[in-house]
């Protein structure tokens, strides 16, 4: 039985696309965290060697983006059985550190293809995560709206 997904997503209106198939996961019971990993950041600098900004808030600006911006489909789903959060660094790797801190058993990645499965995932996250998750990997395509 699934019991805790890690749901990726590249951009807060995936979550939007996965609500009714998380929705249906949290009435099994299962928890569900979403997560975005983002590049890491370097200090903003002028050409004289002035620092505009430093790698912390620009880091700490993408978290506060990214919680606003999946409030809205949080706001949907039961909050005590969702949560989310923002990494840093290569994605695959990165996902599959945060698998292992949340002790997922599912990571959910979404594909936006209509193509065959082989030609959506060639040389993608969803393939990379097949290949390398000690985990289960549920693939999912949203239905698009007519």
């Amino acid at each position: 039985m699934i019991k805790r997904v890690l749901v990726p997503l590249d951009k807060p209106d995936a979550a939007e696309d996965t609500l009714a198939l998380v929705d249906a996961l949290m009435a099994t019971g299962a928890t569900i965290r979403f997560v975005h990993v983002a590049p890491v950041q370097d200090n903003v600098v002028t050409p004289e060697g002035v620092t505009i900004t430093y790698a912390g808030q620009q880091m700490a600006s993408i978290v506060a983006a990214w919680s606003d911006a999946l409030e809205p489909a949080l706001a949907r789903l039961d909050a005590t059985s969702v949560d989310h959060v923002v990494r840093f660094g290569d994605r695959v790797p990165e996902i599959l550190a945060e698998a292992e801190a949340f002790a997922a058993d599912t990571i959910l990645v979404t594909t936006g293809t209509r193509s065959s499965v082989k030609r959506a995932l060639l040389g993608s996250v969803g393939e990379a995560l097949l290949r390398r998750a000690g985990i289960g990997v549920l693939l999912y395509r949203p239905p698009r709206a007519v």
